[in-house]
């Protein structure tokens, strides 16, 4: 069986180190951080620096639903590489998010790997469109 890749992009109208800090922020993530309508991002921490780690609990439908990882690199305004562990996802799973300044703003190319199988990879790739769209509205309406 092959690796199951999931890659998604997007452009953001906001400046190429507002959209990279955002990822690193917990009170931006706590407002972006919603894969579906209904979605809370609560409880969430951050160690943005090599080897450091994150978490963030969405509540869906009153569950509580921990998403965690571990960053593989950061490079400012570029590119961070992280694990991706939570209930739907298996050993292994990363998240790259590749930033690059676009006429318009910054654009965004998420690419993650490793599923379960091809229905899971389908939920994130709705999922990772919706945070891209949340974080979208979030750096232009604050005029940022």
């Amino acid at each position: 069986m092959s690796e199951l890749t999931l890659s998604v992009e997007h452009t953001i109208n906001a400046p190429i180190e507002f959209v990279y800090n955002a990822w690193l922020n917990p009170a931006l993530m706590a407002r972006f951080m919603t894969p579906a309508p209904g979605v809370v991002a609560t409880d969430i921490s951050t160690e943005p620096h090599v080897g450091g780690r994150f978490k963030v609990t969405m509540i869906v439908d009153g569950n509580h639903l921990e998403h965690k990882g571990e960053y593989l690199a950061l490079q400012p305004y570029t590119q961070l590489v992280f694990t991706w562990l939570s209930p739907f996802s298996v050993d292994g799973s990363t998240v790259t998010l590749n930033l690059s300044e676009a006429v318009d703003g910054t654009h965004i190319r998420l690419t993650q790997v490793k599923f379960l199988d091809e229905k899971m990879r389908d939920n994130h790739n709705i999922g990772w469109l919706a945070i891209l769209a949340s974080l979208h509205q979030l750096l232009t309406a604050k005029g940022e």
